[in-house]
This record gives structure tokens, sequence and C-alpha cells, in this order.
């Protein structure tokens, strides 16, 4: 999947032609795959462009970088705020929006220190669903030879780029053989997640999914689709769940900022449920995608205004003047 890049992004401080954004070959984080990162999406509301629970992943991003000891050299309202800007500067009513934080210095310490220059870079542009018409139609899925990491050998609840080596194999096995997406075992043989997406399963109106210890990374939407679904009456269970459960699912599905909630329609070519997105499936899609048309209350103020906070700031500043 080739994409295009946008006008603008922003970088090291300022919105900036996409060609200005650069990053020397000697960089930290070009060898060994230092640093961190989220996926946002901006909608196209009645209301005009919200970002969908912006805060929350700003404060993954600053937990990922914690964990690895990377110092962002911006506050989180700055964060914010950047988001806002290059979307606003690539005039964009909806985007996929892509904070970025790594290390930029050059050394080949596998213990750099803050002489090391941490920077970001943050890039919007217009992206529909990961796996396309399979937010409608469902997708095929293959469970994959490659497993998650253990989780004493990285965290995989921090969103860091080297973690997805791991999902590059996954992904790249399931293309070869034919399938949309691979599902990852996790250490101890039992499911964990997608290459980029966590899982969900129904058994007889009830949701399952994965638990936080299964290496998977606890998503934002996976907590939303959990959140929508106790609002609808749908009962949702974390807990260990093996392989099996797949082949007599009634329903499954994916959850994540890019994969939205994209259906599976069979897993090792082994047909889930009637082969058609089902009803529970059905029911929380309506709910998460009537947040953004506004069929769907936004009771926990996960929709904020692009302007807002450009308003707040300069109300701010005007304030001090």
């Amino acid at each position: 999947m080739t994409m295009n890049p946008a006008p603008y992004l922003w970088h090291d401080g300022r919105v900036k032609p996409w060609h200005e954004a650069t990053v020397h070959v000697g960089a930290h984080v070009l060898h060994y795959g230092s640093s961190v990162f989220e996926g946002e999406r901006v909608y196209a509301t009645p209301e005009g462009p919200r970002f969908f629970r912006l805060r929350d992943h700003t404060d993954r991003l600053f937990r990922s970088a914690r964990i690895y000891e990377l110092a962002i050299p911006h506050t989180r309202d700055e964060i914010d705020q950047a988001c806002a800007d290059v979307v606003l500067a690539n005039g964009l009513d909806s985007a996929y929006v892509r904070p970025l934080v790594y290390r930029a210095g050059f050394t080949f310490s596998l213990a750099p220190g803050s002489d090391v220059p941490v920077e970001v870079a943050i890039i919007a542009l217009p992206w529909g669903n990961l796996h396309g018409a399979g937010v409608h139609e469902g997708i095929d899925v293959c469970v994959s030879s490659w497993h998650r990491p253990a989780p004493n050998t990285l965290p995989t609840g921090a969103k860091a780029g080297g973690n997805y080596l791991s999902s590059q194999l996954i992904a790249q096995e399931a293309k070869r053989g034919g399938f949309g997406e691979g599902i990852a075992l996790a250490p101890g043989g039992l499911l964990s997640e997608g290459a980029g997406e966590n899982l969900f399963i129904v058994q007889r109106g009830r949701l399952y999914t994965p638990p936080a210890a299964a290496g998977i990374l606890a998503g934002i939407t996976r907590d939303s689709v959990m959140t929508l679904a106790s609002e609808l009456g749908i009962s949702v269970t974390e807990c260990d769940l093996p392989r099996e459960l797949l082949y007599g699912a009634d329903e499954v599905f994916l959850t994540g900022t890019a994969a939205e909630i994209t259906p599976v329609r069979s897993v090792d070519r082994k047909q889930v449920g009637s082969g058609v997105p089902g009803p529970v499936t059905r029911a929380l899609q309506d709910a998460f995608f009537g947040l953004f048309d506004g069929r769907t209350t936004d009771r926990h103020g996960w929709l904020t205004p692009l302007r807002q906070g450009i308003e707040a700031r300069s109300s701010h500043q005007r304030e001090v003047a």
C-alpha cells in the first residue's frame, strides 16, 4: 500500500513543507528503532472536524516515551495543538494523524544520554479504513506462525516503533497467504491480537477479548468499544482465550484507530458464523460511527474540535499581553 504525502507536516516545533522534514542516516532511531508514536483520527462531523480521544492518545504517547526514556521536548498541550495545526494546515476535514517521537542524534550507544536529541514530527493525511471495504464486508484472517513477545522481553503496552517489527512479520505472512490480516498468539499459545489491531470474539451475545497480559497493546479503540458495549447492555469479559474459540465463534472483529471496527468473515479459511458481519458487530459499529454522524451522543467527551485549542491559546496570549 503506497500512500501519498500531505503538503505539510509538523516537525521540530513548526509546520513545514513535507520535503523539508529530514532525518540523518546516522540517527539513532534508524539503527535501533528508538521511537514511539500514536495513530489518531479526525472525523468530519455535523459540527465540523473533531479529533477522537485526542488527549488519551497524547497521554499514551508520553507514557510510551517515559518507558523508553525519550524526553519529549514539548508539553501535552503543545502536542495537542501541533496535531490540530498540521490538520488545519493541510485543509483536512477528516484525517489520520501520526505523532512520532524519536532519537534524532547520532550514536551507536544502546544507552544514549541526554546529549542525543529527541525530536517530534506529526503527519496528517486523508486515509480511509485500513482494510478498505472490509469494514463493511468483513475480512479473511489467519492465525500467524509468529507469536507476540513475552512480557519480560519488551513492553508491548508501549506503542514503540521497534515493536512493529513483530507486526510486519505477522502482516507479511498473512498477505503471502492471501489473507487480509494475521492473528498472533501470546507466548503461552493463547490468543493475543492482530498485527495492528485488538481482537474481539462474540459467543452467544457476549463479548470476549484477550487481556493486557496477552502481549497486546491495550488500544484506545478497544477501550471505546468495551465502553460502548457496556452501554448497549452487551457483556464484556477480558480473559485468556484459546485459539479454537476463533473457529466456533458467532462473530469476530478487530479494532484499532486505522482499522476502526472491522468484521472478520473467516479464520484460516473457516467461515465465522454466517460469513457476514453479525448483529453484535453491527450494533457496535453503529454506536461507534454514530459518534461522528450525530446518531450517538458523545457522553464521554471523546470528540475535540480542532480549533478549540487554538482559540484557548490565543485567548491566553491576549490575557498575558
